[in-house]
């Protein structure tokens, strides 16, 4: 990190205020190369975080925007390098010429990422931070802006570490007492190390718990709707995005495969995926879509069953919401209620669970679909709350307590400490990895991948 970086930080679109930023040892003579100041002294000779009014100059010194500028030096800075910004207007082409004269000054380009990556690596923010900046900058719902927030201010990061110094603790104490015989040192006891393996796994099991919600906040919940042949998924599909997104006809087997888009339903981002109608086909290709649908239904988080109230239910549509509801949270809906009821018995909805009663045409029952799903994923976010919220923070936490349940077990099969102690420190080393205390290079390649230039 010897070298200064440099890139736009703001969309690549016409905007009122567009953003160039730097970072390295030579941010501030960069800048004093391309921007003057239009009273006093350059901007090194300006004290940190005042904006300074002036013109951005070319390699030729010809001036391509009057803007402000800003200096924050080490170690007080988001990177914790010396740090400048320049304030331009939002246009595209002044800002990628102002990003030519940085270059031409001694910058070079920003890769995805690296600012925060620095910032990381420079001990301003921790892995669970570092992805909160990410989460916060591809937040969808208020939910989600929350969840980013609340991990930003450390609330994570927080009770990870409390959990290793417990552990760490312990493990201390022990090599205290092993390397030390002849110190005054308070013997080491299994009670002790039980009380921490103990403590540890009913945080970690707690933690465990929050994953679901954390990545549906985080990453949306994959919601598969299926049924028979003409049921009214399509429909019902552009209905909740409130467009005419998927085809639309009275012929069975319209949809040949899955179509997905993502939509906000009760403070939720929902990853729609409207399905073919599943039913037994010699046609190819619409077989191929079934078999798609039957994949998106195993992997969705939640599924709406659609039973066209139109027509009589069948056993075909009672398996098929047996299935479903063995998979994944479930609402069943009773779509084209505009249309006359089949003739015969009618399921009472009543005594369905989650069952609602949808005309997606007009729009009836679509506030009471959306109340269904806000029972099954609440939107609110404890400011206070503690969650995991991607696949590698699960798995980093979940390597920990393995390695604690199986200190547990040896301690209870009268193995000796040491045996045991082996297993706190293989937990504490998973636990370093969600916050960075211990991480592998690769694994912060793909989690800063993630990142957009500029960030």
């Amino acid at each position: 990190m010897n070298d200064t970086i440099a890139a736009i930080a703001t969309a690549p679109v016409p905007t009122a205020i567009g953003i160039l930023r730097l970072s390295g040892p030579d941010a501030v003579a960069v800048l004093d190369r391309v921007f003057t100041p239009a009273h006093g002294g350059p901007m090194s000779s300006r004290p940190d975080r005042t904006l300074v009014y002036g013109e951005l100059r070319d390699a030729d010194g010809a001036v391509i925007d009057r803007c402000l500028a800003t200096v924050s030096r080490s170690p007080h800075s988001y990177t914790g390098e010396d740090t400048a910004e320049l304030q331009c207007h939002g246009s595209p082409a002044a800002l990628a010429l102002g990003l030519e004269a940085l270059f031409r000054a001694g910058a070079r380009q920003a890769k995805a990422g690296e600012f925060t990556r620095r910032a990381f690596l420079n001990g301003k923010l921790d892995l669970t931070r570092a992805e909160a900046v990410a989460d916060l900058t591809h937040a969808e719902t208020p939910a989600a802006v929350r969840q980013a927030a609340n991990q930003l201010g450390g609330v994570l990061a927080v009770s990870i570490d409390n959990i290793y110094n417990d552990l760490a603790e312990v493990c201390a104490h022990f090599h205290a007492v092993l390397d030390y015989p002849d110190e005054d040192i308070d013997p080491f006891r299994a009670a002790e190390l039980r009380e921490a393996l103990d403590g540890a796994a009913r945080r970690l099991d707690d933690l465990a718990a929050t994953y679901r919600r954390g990545r549906a906040v985080n990453e949306g919940v994959p919601c598969a709707i299926v049924g028979r042949p003409n049921a009214g998924k399509s429909t019902l599909f552009n209905a909740l995005l409130g467009r005419e997104r998927a085809i639309v006809t009275p012929v069975p087997g319209t949809t040949r495969d899955t179509v997905e888009e993502r939509v906000n339903l009760a403070g939720m981002t929902l990853r729609l995926i409207d399905t073919a109608g599943l039913r037994d086909t010699d046609d190819q290709v619409e077989r191929l879509g079934v078999e798609r649908s039957r994949a998106a239904m195993e992997g969705a988080e939640l599924i709406f069953v659609l039973w066209d109230s139109s027509r009589p239910v069948t056993e075909e549509d009672t398996a098929l919401l047996e299935r479903a509801a063995a998979l994944a949270p479930t609402i069943l809906v009773w779509s084209k209620r505009d249309l006359p009821p089949a003739p015969g018995p009618f399921l009472d909805p009543s005594k369905l669970p989650l069952a609602v009663e949808v005309s997606a045409p007009t729009g009836k029952g679509l506030d009471e679909l959306e109340q269904a799903v806000a029972a099954l994923f609440p939107a609110g976010v404890d400011g206070s709350a503690t969650v995991l919220t991607n696949a590698r923070q699960m798995e980093a936490a979940s390597r920990a307590r393995e390695a604690i349940r199986r200190g547990a077990e040896a301690l209870s099969a009268g193995m000796p400490p040491d045996a045991v102690v082996t297993d706190v420190e293989e937990a504490m080393s998973a636990l370093g990895e969600l916050t960075g205390r211990t991480v592998r290079e690769d694994v912060t390649d793909l989690i800063f991948q993630r990142f957009c230039v500029g960030k």
